[in-house]
Order: structure tokens, then C-alpha cells, then sequence
């Protein structure tokens, strides 16, 4: 089958790694020179906004999805009147505005932190009535890796961070949580769902560092809990692909922080650790192949490698340790690849992920 896609980043080349060997084809609509994806199909060298770009992606697809949600969702209701297209446009529309995000998970039952939209200055008190302090500041649209957010701990800050982030903000309460976590499911075009084991998820700077999976101490209420959020998600956007979804964990019980409608970050690990990835999955529900059952069998970790890589003969001597190299010029703060650790138990997956942070870090 060929598979268009909307994006030719490090996600669309796994998304296509993980294809191929299905049988697919693929296509990338792509502004980017020389795309990470590149080398693994054809890349279409126009805006995501482009008609003439979007309807080459149409002729050359028999179905489309798309590897972040930043892509516009007009594009994707433009080429969904045209070619299957999935997760459905609805979805990059709910992940693109953290207020309908927010709102969906209130209709839907699910516990997320207090919050209220500001679009001016005048919404900042009624805005702190509802979150409390401390509170976080943040852009409705476009924010990822920790921009476009801010934690203001006295009324002033809050003030002083609506008038740097401007028009079209959310204000959510702060949540002193015990972890963040995350959830993977895949809803296959038979009805049918997967999902992996919750993921433990550790940040520095907004940007993800290290991922555990199964998370370290994870309990069968906590994973149920976690899938019955997610099942929520799915029926309610008529979900079909992989979908994430970032949790708080405060005691035994999860909080919603947000969506991402397609592959993420934190299932990296699935590569290594999972008989069936979730590139895999993702693929398989798109292309309408039944879904695989990911067996897990034991810990693993993935260790985001950021602003420059080691070299890889020393990442490989490092007992499994696995690399994942995106093709991508060094820059401060850029995702250049990552590293999968597995290991027979938790003790040797934790000394595969010392010895790869202390090489990532000596290399930033």
C-alpha cells in the first residue's frame, strides 16, 4: 500500500522503517531540506498548506496519517475528502488547542488540573480564582518541549507572563505530582485496541530526557486506569492509529495533562523492548492490518540524545544498548536520536542508562 505522510521528521522515518518491511510505501509532504525521512521515500518539497503539495501527497497515497500535530488540520480535512486519512482530522484539532483538549477531557469525566482560557488581561483574575496559585501559564496552540509555558508562583508573574506570551493562553493549576506518566494505545480499523504498559516519564528543561517502561513500581489499577483514559479518548475521537496520552500521577490516582494524536517520545522503547513497536501498530491501523499484541518481555529505557550524539562505537559497547540516529545535524536542543537499554531485570537496564547518560552528557 503507499502511505503519505504529513511530516518527513525522525517520526515519519520510523513510521516508515517499521512499513516497509509490511510491504508500503511512503511519501513525505515536507518543507525541510534533506528531511530525516528522505531516504526512505519520496518527498514532496512543499508547505503543509501547499495545494499543489497536498494534492501530489493525495495522488500518491491510498491512505495518509501525519507525524506531529502541528501540521495544519485544514490540511488534513482537505486531503481526508480525498484519501483515507487517520487519526481523523478532528483529533489534530482537539491536540492544537490545549483549551479543547482540556474541555474534552472535562466532558469525558477525566481528571485533569483546574483551568480557565485567558484571552486578555482582564481573564487573569477569574483565571487565578479557578487555578489557584502557583499556576501555569501557557499558549493554547503550538507549544512543545516546555515553550511557550510558564510557572508563576504570586499574581505579579502571572501578569508579567500573559503579557509576554500575548493573546490565546490557558491558565492551569500547578500540580505537585508524584510522576508523569504516559499511556500508548492503538485502536485498529477492526475495533480492535492495544496498549502498552505505562511509561515513566523524567524531563529536564521541558524537553524528555529518559523514559522506563513498564514504569518502575507500576500496579494493575494504575495501568487500567490509564487504558480507561485512553479507551475514553479513542471512542470519543473515532480514533484510529496510535494515540498518547501524558499523565500525572498524584497517589493512586491520574490526572490528563495532554494528547499527542500519533506516535510519541515516550513509546520509543518500543523499538527494542516491545515484539511489536509502535511505528508498527501505528502502520498496521492506517494501512488496515490487523493490530499486533506487543509483548513485552522484560524493562527497558530510552535515553533522548540532545544537541550532539556520542560516538556510536562506544554506545555499542554498552550491554544492550541499542542506537537510533535521526540523520540530523547537531544543534543545542535539537533531538539528534536516542538509545534503547533492555535488559534481563531493572538493575542492568538502570546501568545501561547510567553509562549512556554519562556519555550524552559529556557531549551537550
Amino acid at each position: 500500500m503507499r502511505v503519505g505522510i504529513l511530516g518527513g521528521g525522525q517520526l515519519g522515518r520510523m513510521l516508515a522503517l517499521e512499513g516497509i518491511p509490511l510491504g508500503h510505501r511512503f511519501s513525505f509532504l515536507e518543507p525541510a531540506p534533506d528531511p530525516p525521512a528522505g531516504a526512505l521515500g519520496q518527498v514532496i518539497a512543499q508547505p503543509y498548506d501547499d495545494p499543489g503539495g497536498l494534492g501530489r501527497l493525495a495522488a500518491a497515497s491510498d491512505a495518509v496519517s501525519f507525524e506531529f500535530e502541528n501540521v495544519p488540520a485544514a490540511s488534513a480535512r482537505w486531503l481526508a475528502a480525498r484519501v483515507p486519512v487517520h487519526p481523523r482530522p478532528k483529533a489534530l484539532e482537539v491536540a492544537q488547542d490545549r483549551l479543547a483538549e482540556k474541555t474534552m477531557f472535562r466532558e469525558l469525566g477525566i481528571g485533569t488540573p483546574a483551568f480557565h482560557p485567558i484571552d486578555g488581561p482582564a481573564d487573569l483574575e477569574p483565571a487565578l480564582a479557578a487555578t489557584g496559585l502557583p499556576a501555569v501559564i501557557k499558549t493554547r496552540r503550538f507549544g512543545y518541549d516546555g515553550k511557550g509555558q510558564e510557572v508563576a508562583r504570586t499574581e505579579a508573574a502571572a501578569a508579567a507572563a500573559v503579557e509576554r506570551l500575548g493573546s490565546g493562553l490557558i491558565a492551569e493549576a500547578f500540580v505537585d505530582f508524584d510522576r508523569e506518566l504516559s499511556v500508548l494505545a492503538a485502536a485498529g480499523s477492526d475495533g480492535d485496541r492495544v496498549f502498552y504498559p505505562l511509561t515513566e516519564n523524567r524531563h529536564q528543561d521541558g524537553i524528555l530526557r529518559v523514559s522506563h517502561a513498564p514504569a518502575p513500581g507500576l500496579t494493575g489499577p494504575i495501568q487500567a486506569a490509564g487504558e480507561e483514559i485512553a479507551t475514553r479518548i479513542l471512542d470519543c475521537l473515532g480514533y484510529l492509529g496510535v494515540l498518547a496520552v501524558e499523565l500525572f500521577q498524584c497517589g493512586n490516582a491520574l490526572l490528563a495533562n495532554e494528547i499527542a494524536p500519533r506516535v510519541h517520545n515516550s513509546g520509543h522503547w518500543t523499538l527494542d523492548g516491545a515484539d511489536a513497536s509502535q511505528f508498527e501498530n501505528h502502520i498496521r491501523a492506517v494501512t488496515a492490518f490487523p493490530l499486533a499484541v506487543p509483548r513485552v518481555p522484560g524493562p527497558a529505557a530510552m535515553i533522548n540524545l540532545i544537541g550532539a550524539a556520542p560516538d556510536p562505537a562506544t554506545l555499542a559497547s554498552i550491554p544492550g544498548a541499542r542506537l537510533h540516529l535521526y540523520g540530523k545535524a547537531p544543534r543545542p536542543g535539537r533531538k539528534l536520536g536516542h538509545v534503547n537499554v533492555t535488559g534481563a531485570d531493572r538493575e542492568a537496564v538502570m546501568r545501561g542508562v547510567e553509562a549512556v547518560t554519562a556519555l550524552a552528557g559529556k557531549c551537550e
